[in-house]
């Protein structure tokens, strides 16, 4: 079975580039199959991984930025190929 968690935050107004380059630099665990990192407006930052493994699973996942980088928690979402 094939997983995908989705990682997805909001920056502090003007700290995007910070934010992307933290998100960027983070280090799992172990590697997934596939990462990708993506930037929005409004100082958006959202990081997919791609994993061979159970929906239930226990997966590596990039943890909570500093506080003063980001406006509110990170949402995550995981989700299953069909």
């Amino acid at each position: 079975m094939s997983v995908a968690l989705m990682w997805e935050a909001r920056a502090v107004d003007g700290r995007g580039e910070e934010l992307l380059a933290w998100a960027k630099a983070q280090v799992l665990e172990r590697e997934p199959e596939r990462r990708e990192t993506f930037r929005a407006p409004q100082d958006r930052v959202l990081v997919i991984t791609w994993w061979d493994a159970d929906y239930a699973d226990v997966l590596p996942e990039l943890p909570e930025p500093d506080g003063r980088l980001v406006t509110r928690a990170v949402h995550r979402w995981r989700f299953e190929t069909v």
